[in-house]
């Protein structure tokens, strides 16, 4: 017992500070400037112009929003962007590209925390844009193929506050405040409950047991055996418990920063069972095309995953 309580007040040390000194002050800024960027109709320039560049990929105006909204928002921000669509008539074949495209980036919680880590952010976000095309022309014109192509009445408009004086801007960043303070303490939970059960693993023996019976096996492959844990938590517990286990990880030397950037592509991206719960809740259609975007995002991770090997 007195184990359990010491493995669970120094899960909740670890997971409150990485939430609230890490996580909490980089999503406000960008959260901030986002909102700002948003407001002011600079996202609705950017998006007006890339979309008829991306409409090949099987990529509509909101699409396109929904990638800048996983890579400089947070996972869940596309969310509302797929209910959007889902309910202005988009096809059934561009709601599968898009969240195939989205399972496959890299999501901003944890691409900019894990940058103050070591994370290489300029490829990772570039090999993130690579990897969400590839995923969504594949599911597109692949994978998605026999889904129907018919578009209802089509509103790509984009709701957003608008931010003209200087009330609207404060307005505007206080909002911004707000919402990153809920996402970053709403993080709190899961990233307990997953150090928990990982210093659990560790103390039992359990991890270093698995780790061994696959030594020969990743040693073939030249995998790194601490993602033997890493694969695990974000499998089971998401992006954000694994940024927790790896902040762990880099403090007491058992993987380093070279491991972590030869891995981005594997380990941030919202394909786990958490991520692909939170995103086809965004509706019915969405929750439909979800195993044909899913083969074109492990498409597009795999893609990701050579291009960080290569860098």
């Amino acid at each position: 017992m007195d184990l359990l309580t010491q493995t669970t007040l120094q899960a909740g040390r670890s997971a409150v500070e990485l939430a609230l000194f890490v996580l909490l002050p980089i999503m406000v800024v960008m959260l901030a400037l986002m909102r700002l960027l948003e407001a002011r109709g600079a996202l609705d320039w950017v998006v007006a112009r890339l979309a008829p560049l991306l409409r090949p990929a099987g990529l509509t105006g909101l699409g396109v929003f929904a990638a800048l909204q996983i890579n400089f928002v947070s996972f869940a921000a596309p969310v509302a962007t797929l209910t959007m669509m889902e309910s202005r008539g988009a096809s059934d074949r561009h709601l599968a590209a898009t969240l195939a495209m989205v399972m496959a980036m890299a999501q901003a919680n944890v691409t900019f925390p894990m940058a103050a880590m070591g994370l290489a952010f300029g490829p990772a976000l570039l090999l993130s844009l690579v990897g969400g095309l590839v995923a969504a022309a594949a599911t597109y014109h692949g994978f998605g193929r026999s889904l129907s192509s018919a578009e209802g009445p089509l509103d790509e408009t984009l709701q957003h506050r608008v931010a003209d004086d200087a009330k609207g801007v404060l307005d505007v960043i206080n909002r911004a405040g707000a919402e990153a303070f809920k996402i970053s303490v709403g993080a709190i939970p899961m990233l307990v409950l997953a150090l928990v059960v990982v210093m659990a693993l560790r103390a039992s023996g359990a991890i270093d047991a698995l780790t061994g019976a696959l030594t020969p096996l990743l040693a073939a492959l030249d995998i790194h055996p601490a993602m033997v844990l890493l694969t695990l938590t974000k499998a089971i517990a998401g992006g954000t418990a694994m940024m927790g286990v790896m902040e762990d990880m880099l403090k007491n030397g058992s993987a380093s920063v070279a491991m972590l950037n030869a891995n981005a592509g594997f380990l941030i991206h919202p394909l786990d069972v958490g991520g692909v719960a939170v995103l086809i809740s965004a509706g019915r259609r969405v929750a439909a095309v979800w195993k044909p975007a899913a083969l074109g995002a492990a498409l597009g991770i795999a893609v990701r995953m050579a291009g960080h090997a290569l860098l």
